[in-house]
């Protein structure tokens, strides 16, 4: 199981001091928390995608690329890919080549966003969210998979005789994410394609995250792509952790009552019961975060939102040495507990080629069988 962190980007003012960090200071924190994260141990880190004030991370390639030079081990993602305003063909080009210079520690998670605005700013209509998703997603699949693609669609100019550059690293595309909080349409289009789906359920009650991740399941072995239990799953969270559970409380409270998604809205103590959030002792989180498998099944993949609202970089730092040292370690053995052997880890690039090799080994088998025992019949009748 992969364990990691995700960021938005926000660039929010610290309720404690008033100070709002620049714009060059929210990206270099990002990136220092992106290497402290593969430097504690965890698997994964994604950043968001947002055009749009008071948000940074426009260009999350260019980040991901900055960070892949920098690490050895951690899998580089996002935690949104605008597959709805951006072209296609671009995201095809970008993540190819993020590959190429990341040796294969890519993937990422395909979303709409849910920001009105920004449609128009790319030409595009928000209340076609839907079928642009479905549409651009069905041309990208075909770019990574296929040298040269002649394409016409509803949203964007044909493709005639067209090649993206460059070619997915050892003709593998990154593994594909879908993220969605509360579109089924988004858990159809996962499981069809046999793909991961991920619930951000950072803002969502336990039953609406069951019934999301259930959909997705059932629909996944409905199109053949194995077993519900073997579907690929990945959870989000938002953790704040002290020794002392009052201490973290005490803490956090500013930051969440002054947050730009949720303050002024549910209080703390609301808002940690009804949903993921989890603000305590390291203790806490890792016995919350075990109950998500009781409502999403044996999952593959849990990414935690630990640098928003404002909290400062010193502090950030911390909570990612508790996630390392304290909080993981312990998650990863408890999941491991009971988890049946046929439920897949999730795909790495390591894995993917692994399988392709294998299936073309295969089919390699089979077409020499299929070559000899052709001949055989040729020589009986020779002889006959």
């Amino acid at each position: 199981m992969q364990f990691g962190i995700f960021s938005v980007g926000d660039v929010t003012p610290d309720p404690t001091t008033g100070r709002t960090p620049t714009e060059r200071e929210r990206i270099k924190a990002m990136v220092a928390i992106a290497l402290k994260a593969e430097e504690v141990g965890l698997d994964v880190f994604a950043t968001g995608e947002h055009h749009n004030p008071p948000f940074v991370p426009s260009s999350p390639t260019t980040m991901l690329g900055y960070i892949a030079a920098q690490t050895e081990k951690l899998i580089l993602s996002t935690s949104t890919t605008l597959i709805t305003t951006n072209d296609p063909v671009k995201i095809a080009e970008d993540f190819a080549m993020l590959q190429h210079l990341a040796e294969g520690r890519v993937d990422l998670m395909m979303g709409r966003g849910n920001t009105g605005p920004v449609y128009p700013w790319f030409g595009q209509d928000i209340r076609q969210g839907i079928n642009l998703a479905i549409e651009n997603y069905a041309l990208l699949r075909r770019l990574w998979r296929e040298d040269v693609v002649d394409w016409e669609g509803k949203f964007r100019t044909a493709l005639q005789g067209f090649t993206s550059t460059p070619r997915p690293l050892d003709d593998v595309p990154p593994f594909v994410w879908h993220g969605s909080i509360r579109s089924p349409e988004i858990a159809e289009q996962a499981a069809f394609y046999g793909d991961g789906f991920f619930h951000n359920n950072i803002f969502w009650p336990a039953d609406h995250t069951k019934q999301m991740v259930e959909l997705y399941r059932s629909r996944y072995a409905h199109y053949g792509h194995g077993t519900p239990e073997q579907a690929i799953v990945g959870l989000g969270g938002q953790v704040f952790m002290r020794k002392n559970s009052q201490d973290a409380v005490r803490e956090f409270r500013p930051y969440f009552d002054n947050a730009p998604v949720y303050g002024h809205g549910p209080s703390l103590e609301d808002f940690t019961d009804q949903t993921p959030l989890t603000v305590g002792t390291p203790e806490q989180v890792i016995e919350k975060t075990l109950k998500f498998r009781e409502y999403a099944g044996d999952y593959q993949r849990q990414l935690f939102l630990v640098d928003h609202a404002g909290l400062p970089l010193k502090t950030v730092l911390e909570q990612l040495d508790m996630l390392g040292e304290e909080v993981v370690p312990v998650l990863r053995k408890e999941f491991a507990v009971g988890r049946p052997a046929d439920v897949p880890d999730a795909p790495t690039h390591r894995s993917l080629l692994a399988q392709k090799e294998a299936e073309a080994g295969k089919a390699g088998k089979a077409g020499k069988a299929g070559k000899a025992g052709k001949e055989g019949k040729e020589a009986k009748e020779v002889v006959a």
